[in-house]
C-alpha cells in the first residue's frame, strides 16, 4: 500500500510537470503546420528545426558537465553586486526631429529613439529571467529607469529570439497594446499570438529579410546561437541579430551570438554603424560557441564597422560563472588597447546620439 501511494505521487507529480510545461502560457505555442512548411524554404530551416550556418556545438563532455555542476553548487560570491547598484529615472522621450538617443535598462534590453519613432529591443521588464520566478536569479536593480505601464506607446519591439532573458511573457502582457508593430525571427510570432498580439501587428523576418516602416528599415541579420522555451521546442524558432537604418542613424544589435564571419559579412553589407549594442556578458570557455567573449565583443565591433560599442547582456542577471563586472571590464580594456570608442552608461543614462561625447564612468566599482 505505501508503495502504491508514493508511485501514485511520483506520477501525480510527472503529470503535473508535463501539463505545466505543455499548457503553461509562459511557454508559447508552437507554429502551425502551414507555417512550418514555409520555414522549409528557409537556408537556415533543416530535419524540422532551425540551425546555424556555421558548426556549433557546446562542450558536453561528461568531465565538462560535471565542472560546470559542480562550479555552480559552489558559487561565485562575486556573481551578483553587494549593493545597490545605480538607476537613472527615464524623465522624457523624444518628440519627432529632436535628436536620437538610446536608453539601456540593463541586460538586452534598450529603448532607441531616432527619427521621431520609439523601437524597443528584446523588452524584458521581470524581476526573474525564468518561467519558475522563486528559482530564477533575481534581477540586480530592484528598480527601472521606468515603469513598465508608464512607458509610452512604442513603434516597433524588435526581438532577437525567444529566451526568457530576451522575450518575457509578463512584459509582452503589459505591453502589446500599446505596440504598431512586432518584428521577429521566424517562429517567433507564434508565441506572441498565443499571447494575445494581433497578428497582423507582427512581422516574421529569415536572415536578410527586411521591413521597412515610415522611413525606418529592420533588416534580420544573422547572429551564432539557438532557441528554445521549454523541453519540447529546441530550436523551433530563428534567432538573429538585427541592423536598425534611420534617416540620420544607423545602428546595429547583436542579440546573443558566439564569434563568427557573420559580422564580416553585416559590416560588408550594411556597415558602418554609428552605434552598436554588442553583447558582453554570461560567457564561458565551455559554452563560447553560443556566447562572445569580451575581447571577441571587441573584434565583432571592428567587423560590423561599427564607431561606438555599448556593451549589453550584463548587468541585470547571473547567467553564468564570472564575477558580475568581469564582462565591462575586460571589454572596456579590450577597447581601450585597440582605439575603439565605447559608451559606458549606468542604467536608464540615455546615450545622446551625434553629440560627439558618450558616457564613460566606470560606476560599476
Amino acid at each position: 500500500m505505501i508503495l502504491r501511494v508514493i508511485l501514485s505521487i511520483i506520477i501525480g507529480f510527472i503529470l503535473t510537470g508535463f501539463l505545466y510545461l505543455k499548457y503553461h502560457p509562459v511557454f508559447g505555442a508552437k507554429a502551425s503546420k502551414e507555417k512550418i512548411s514555409v520555414f522549409r524554404h528557409s537556408t537556415n530551416f533543416a530535419r524540422k528545426k532551425f540551425i546555424n550556418q556555421i558548426p556549433t556545438v557546446m562542450d558536453t563532455r561528461i568531465t565538462t558537465s560535471v565542472g560546470i555542476l559542480r562550479d555552480l553548487m559552489k558559487g561565485n560570491p562575486d556573481g551578483r553586486p553587494n549593493r545597490a547598484i545605480p538607476v537613472e529615472p527615464l524623465n522624457s522621450v523624444i518628440m519627432p526631429d529632436e535628436s536620437s538617443k538610446v536608453t539601456w535598462f540593463g541586460h538586452s534590453t534598450l529603448l532607441l529613439e531616432m527619427d521621431g519613432k520609439r523601437l524597443l529591443l528584446d523588452p524584458m521588464f521581470s524581476q526573474t529571467p525564468s518561467p519558475f520566478p522563486l528559482f530564477g536569479g533575481r534581477r540586480y536593480s530592484k528598480i527601472l529607469p521606468i515603469e513598465l505601464e508608464n512607458l509610452p506607446p512604442i513603434d516597433i519591439v524588435i526581438i532577437s529570439h525567444d529566451h526568457y532573458d530576451h522575450m518575457d511573457y509578463q512584459t509582452i502582457k503589459v505591453l502589446k497594446d500599446k505596440v504598431s508593430h512586432f518584428c521577429v525571427p521566424l517562429g517567433v510570432g507564434s508565441h506572441l499570438v498565443a499571447w494575445g498580439v494581433d497578428p497582423e501587428r507582427i512581422k516574421e523576418l529569415d536572415w536578410w529579410n527586411e521591413f521597412k516602416f515610415d522611413g525606418v528599415t529592420l533588416v534580420c541579420t544573422p547572429s551564432r546561437h539557438f532557441s528554445g522555451r521549454s523541453v519540447f521546442d529546441r530550436d523551433a524558432t530563428l534567432w538573429s541579430s538585427w541592423v536598425i537604418i534611420g534617416q540620420e542613424t544607423k545602428a546595429y544589435f547583436s542579440g546573443d551570438s558566439g564569434y563568427g564571419p557573420h559580422f564580416t559579412k553585416i559590416g560588408e553589407k550594411y556597415g558602418p554603424f554609428d552605434l552598436t549594442f554588442m553583447e558582453c556578458g554570461q560567457y564561458d570557455e565551455r559554452w563560447s560557441a553560443i556566447h562572445m567573449m569580451p575581447e571577441e565583443t571587441v573584434q565583432a565591433h571592428l567587423d560590423v564597422k561599427g564607431r561606438i560599442l555599448i556593451p549589453i547582456h550584463w548587468s541585470a542577471f547571473t547567467l553564468a560563472l564570472h564575477d558580475w563586472t568581469e564582462p565591462i571590464e575586460r571589454v572596456t580594456k579590450a577597447a581601450r588597447e585597440r582605439n575603439i570608442g565605447i559608451a559606458t552608461p549606468k542604467i536608464g543614462e540615455a546615450v545622446m546620439l551625434g553629440l560627439g561625447e558618450y558616457p564613460n564612468s566606470i560606476w560599476w566599482r
